[in-house]
């Protein structure tokens, strides 16, 4: 090939001296002529390449089910590629023409192999971005921070382009150059610090199987309360539920804790906890007859005939003086409120019935006793939860009165205003 652009090159030259130009007008000449010649050529033989490389991957992905090839035509790696063709052919081309001129052929060379070197790895960079994009496509990988691994990937490649190009402007081999990078590791290290940790953090998330794009996570001290939408080697970004956006340094994920609501999301339901203060001097024995008017409530009807005769029976056999309620056994308003409860989440249709269902008396505090409802809905759905959750406890408090209890207020801090006649 050296030779074919010799002769190509260097017959303006020879032309012009058969023609009786003096050799510095030929040198001249020929060196315009020779840069009008580069230019057409090298123009042509973009134009070809383009055209030829575009038909031919075209044809390939009408041919292929794949996607890949589908999106290396839509990044433009097609286009970089027929860039690429007539800038070897011009870097092989500078030394021939500007054989006499050391200077320029120097300068000019260096250029056109920087730009070759920048243009590699743009090239490289289009197809990391098809592969991503064909990654994401996959359910398989969907999840997966494939942004971390093309960035550590790309910031390699980086490297190295720098230091080939360093090596074709100072004239120094690579070997050389990377064993005095290595001499200066220490300030490498600080400039990319951040870069370095999320590079080893998104490596434990992902071999850990920590986070995944799509979770839902909670991280406080960043106010992070939403959807993983990206996962970046430096950052990851969490869509709010409030629609605003929240980056998160990724080393953040491994020294400091965050709650993934990924397995709530995966289970057969969504956890309700929450609980009532009941007023501790409400809470009383049910008196004889008052039994009936509990009877009127259906779902504990056949609750309170059964536990009646069992009292019954058991103050009977040992001779229980009735008179005074806290003799023997009894029922109490609270007991008789927690099975009515328990029921009526037995019975609710949001509820999952196979997971946790209990209404449970936890420690009285100083603003009486808190009466806690512990389930599971089977609707996750944030909008459908906070609805069957509200409804529960719509109706509970609703209910407490019909059980003579009264539920904790904090008294109002409102004085009385008093009018002067």
């Amino acid at each position: 090939m050296y030779s074919f652009l010799e002769k190509l090159f260097n017959w303006p030259y020879h032309l012009l001296r058969k023609l009786g130009f003096e050799d510095t007008i030929a040198a001249y000449s020929s060196l315009i002529a020779n840069i009008f010649v580069l230019s057409i050529s090298s123009y042509v033989i973009f134009r070809f390449f383009r055209f030829a490389l575009a038909t031919i991957m075209a044809i390939v992905a009408r041919k292929t089910k794949t996607k890949f090839d589908d999106l290396l035509i839509s990044n433009k790696t097609v286009m970089y590629i027929s860039h690429l063709i007539p800038l070897l052919f011009i870097y092989k081309s500078v030394p021939i023409i500007l054989k006499h001129y050391n200077y320029w052929e120097d300068v000019f060379g260096k250029l056109v192999g920087i730009y070759i070197i920048l243009l590699i790895l743009w090239i490289i960079r289009t197809v990391f971005n098809a592969l991503k994009e064909h990654l994401k496509g996959i359910s398989k990988f969907s999840d997966k921070p494939i942004d971390s691994y093309i960035q550590v990937f790309m910031i390699i490649l980086w490297i190295m382009g720098v230091a080939a190009i360093f090596s074709e402007v100072f004239e120094i081999r690579i070997e050389k150059l990377l064993t005095t990078l290595g001499a200066i590791s220490a300030i490498i290290l600080l400039i990319f610090r951040d870069t370095i940790l999320g590079f080893v953090a998104s490596i434990q998330v992902s071999v850990n199987d920590m986070l995944r794009i799509g979770d839902w996570i909670t991280m406080d001290k960043f106010g992070a309360d939403g959807d993983v939408i990206e996962i970046n080697l430096a950052t990851v970004k969490v869509r709010n539920f409030d629609n605003t956006t929240t980056t998160i340094p990724t080393y953040s994920l491994i020294s400091d804790s965050f709650k993934n609501w990924r397995g709530m999301q995966k289970s057969d339901g969504r956890r309700i906890k929450r609980h009532i203060l009941i007023k501790s001097n409400s809470v009383q024995f049910i008196k004889n007859g008052e039994l009936d008017h509990f009877m009127k409530i259906q779902i504990i009807k056949e609750y309170i005939e059964k536990k009646k005769i069992e009292i019954e029976k058991y103050n009977s056999q040992n001779n229980i003086d009735t008179d005074l309620s806290l003799n023997g056994r009894n029922l109490t308003n609270l007991g008789l409120f927690r099975k009515y409860i328990t029921k009526y989440l037995e019975n609710h249709t949001g509820l999952n019935k196979d997971m946790i269902l209990l209404c449970r008396q936890l420690q009285p505090t100083s603003q009486g006793i808190p009466l806690e409802i512990y389930v599971f809905s089977k609707d996750k759905k944030w909008e459908n939860y906070e609805y069957i959750m509200s409804d529960i406890f719509d109706h509970v408090i609703a209910s407490v009165s019909f059980f003579n209890l009264e539920l904790f207020e904090l008294p109002s801090e409102g004085k009385d205003v008093f009018l002067e006649d």
